[in-house]
This record gives C-alpha cells, sequence and structure tokens, in this order.
C-alpha cells in the first residue's frame, strides 16, 4: 500500500511563498507520476500540478504557472510543491496525489492514492 504524507501548508500573506512536501512511502517510488491539487468547500478537487517519474515532464494549472513550481527527489521518495506570489484565491486544502505510469493527468480520479491534505491559507 503506498501512502503519502502532506506537510508545508499554513497561514501566509499575500504575495508572499510556502512549499509543500508530500513524502511518498514505496519501494517503487521512481514508477509512480504524482500531483497536487486542491479543494475549497462545496467545490470539486482541482489539478494544480504534476510530475512524472521521466525527467522533465511536468505540467501546471493554467492558474498556477510561473508562480508554482513541483519537483521531486527519487532518492527521498518526496515531491515538492514551491507556491510564489501566493494569492488569496490560492486558499484550499492541498493534496498529494500518485499514480502508476508516466503520464501526468488532470482528472482526480485518475489517481489512485491520496494524502491526507494541507491547509494553506492566503490572507489579503
Amino acid at each position: 500500500q503506498v501512502q503519502l504524507r502532506e506537510s508545508g501548508g499554513g497561514l501566509v500573506q499575500a504575495g508572499g511563498s510556502l512549499r509543500l512536501s508530500c513524502a511518498v512511502s514505496t519501494p517503487s517510488f521512481d514508477t509512480y507520476t504524482t500531483g497536487w491539487f486542491r479543494q475549497t468547500p462545496g467545490k470539486e478537487r482541482e489539478f494544480v500540478a504534476g510530475v512524472s517519474w521521466t525527467v522533465g515532464r511536468n505540467d501546471y494549472a493554467d492558474s498556477v504557472k510561473g508562480r508554482f513550481t513541483i519537483s521531486r527527489d527519487n532518492a527521498k521518495n518526496t515531491v515538492y510543491l514551491q507556491m510564489n506570489s501566493l494569492q488569496p484565491e490560492d486558499t484550499a486544502v492541498y493534496y498529494c496525489a500518485a499514480r502508476r505510469g508516466s503520464t501526468v493527468l488532470v482528472g482526480f480520479r485518475q489517481y489512485t492514492f491520496w494524502g491526507q491534505g494541507t491547509q494553506v491559507t492566503v490572507s489579503s
């Protein structure tokens, strides 16, 4: 069973930065594509960013391009989401997710394993 654990959420002022981390417990981490999603009350979980285990294959939601950067350290089984220039509309619970395969997909139903989520709150 693959387990994911997020950390790094918190409260930040608009324009600030946070870095989220996701520790993934699996011996075959380098065969999983991982992604970050976010969710606000009453809305569906939305794709934020994803990174394939194949080098150079990342994808971002239009709303975060140029501000957020996803990366992964296969030696540490960890995925990161560096979030800069945060805005109040980025406020959400952020979830880390993983799926077998090399393709970054944007649909949350296409990911098999999920973390418990971490709250990010951006004040204006």
